[in-house]
């Protein structure tokens, strides 16, 4: 175990999210989704299973941080003897996959500095071919999967290692990109991290000024609700319920679920908290997704979708992972994808009625696909379920099942009779 849960932070690009330690090590990192094998698994094993480290290499440090207002930007000061140092995280969006950038600012004094790249794509099971491009940077092929990377000092191999080791000057600032692209495509160009952070703080900034701060808590507030945004996909509408897989529940223990996935519960839960804080277009993205998702037969709904949609989400474990902390085993994957949970249909219908009495236009899809899943649940409502423990020794009744399955019923009624929707009433009635 690379450091505790606690000391991680998280960067992303609303295509997936890294973790960053105080350390300054990125111990996880899926490219390009969320729910894609991850390059950098050492949040999961250990140093050798992947993880990019930017620090210095002096001894004692003092270490503090904070997220840039009204972003995803994370700026780690470290102070060492020497002098001062600030590294600066952030993920962009590129036409050609999703990228890396870390800045490295000399803020006091001369500080010696160590940087180690160890990538390993298989969830930290495959060593890359590494190659030195035209341009200098270095390009890391296994598979279908490339990253490019590159650095303003020198680095050399080491140990199937990328290191470097130079020194952050007082008012010097070295930027390090790292950029994935399918290994078929041809390389991308580079580009300046510096201008490329600017432009990435003023697209979050833009984001969170919807925001109206009320109370107190407002900067705790946003604060959540940035990182709400950061698990919704900006091209699906998906909305993740974790960046991460197999974090256990109880430090040591077995259940360790992979939950890089929609989930219909959760994912209502955050639209809540969107809609109540005026951010519409994230609700109208999720629910166009959840049509996609669902299309068919009100039967075959599921709990729990991929990113876009998808439905198999076969559970498989990673057995060269020692786990969080030994937190054995490492899932891939989730089986729970199989379940029937009733109180669902609650949720879900809850999050359409709320949506609509919050401002968000109604839509005959949505309404078309209440009313099916209303008579569907009909004639299941009184059957046993796995619920919301997700319990895997066999279905039961569950008292909070019914109560929700109540709720469903309720806003489906509530809906027509506050904003005049036809269809089904009868049935519903």
């Amino acid at each position: 175990m690379t450091a505790l849960i606690e000391d991680y932070a998280i960067i992303g690009n609303c295509e997936t999210v890294a973790l960053v330690g105080r350390n300054g090590s990125i111990d996880w990192l899926c490219c390009p989704r969320f729910d894609s094998a991850a390059c950098f698994a050492a949040l999961l094993g250990g140093s050798d299973n992947g993880h990019w480290r930017i620090a210095p290499s002096t001894g004692d440090l003092k270490v503090s941080r904070r997220y840039r207002p009204g972003t995803l930007i994370l700026d780690t000061c470290f102070t060492a003897a020497d002098g001062t140092v600030e590294l600066t995280d952030c993920m962009m969006r590129r036409p050609e996959g999703c990228a890396v950038i870390r800045l490295v600012r000399g803020l006091r004094g001369r500080v010696a500095m160590r940087m180690e790249l160890v990538v390993r794509f298989e969830y930290g099971a495959l060593v890359p071919w590494v190659s030195r491009v035209e341009d200098g940077s270095l390009s890391m092929v296994a598979g279908p999967d490339r990253l490019l990377f590159a650095a303003p000092v020198e680095t050399r191999g080491e140990g199937l290692k990328t290191v470097a080791d130079f020194f952050a000057e007082e008012g010097q600032t070295l930027g390090f990109t790292l950029s994935w692209t399918p290994s078929y495509r041809p390389l991308p160009a580079g580009f300046d991290a510096a201008a490329a952070t600017d432009d990435i703080a003023r697209s979050w900034t833009e984001w969170s000024s919807t925001y109206k701060p009320e109370g107190e808590w407002s900067d705790s507030v946003l604060r959540s609700l940035i990182t709400l945004k950061a698990f919704s996909h900006h091209e699906t509408g998906g909305i993740v319920a974790a960046a991460t897989t197999s974090l256990p529940e109880g430090l040591g223990g077995t259940r360790n679920w992979d939950y890089r996935y929609c989930w219909l519960r959760d994912a209502t839960f955050t639209l809540y908290a969107l809609l109540t804080a005026g951010f519409t277009e994230e609700a109208r993205a999720w629910r166009e997704w959840l049509v996609r998702a669902v299309a068919g037969s009100p039967s075959q709904m599921q709990i729990m979708y991929g990113i876009a949609g998808e439905r198999r989400l076969t559970e498989f474990t990673v057995d060269w992972l020692t786990g969080y902390g030994g937190a054995a085993p490492v899932r891939i994957g989730n089986a729970a994808a199989g379940q029937r949970q009733l109180d669902v249909y609650g949720e879900v219908l809850d999050s359409f009625y709320q949506s609509r009495r919050l401002g968000l236009a109604a839509w005959d899809a949505e309404w078309d696909l209440e009313c099916h899943l209303i008579e569907h649940l009909a004639t299941i409502w009184h059957e046993p379920d796995e619920g919301l423990w997700e319990v895997r020794g066999g279905r039961r009744q569950f008292t909070h099942s019914k109560v929700m399955a109540w709720v469903a019923m309720d806003r489906a009624v509530r809906s027509i009779e506050s904003f005049g929707l036809e269809g089904g009433r009868q049935s519903i009635a």
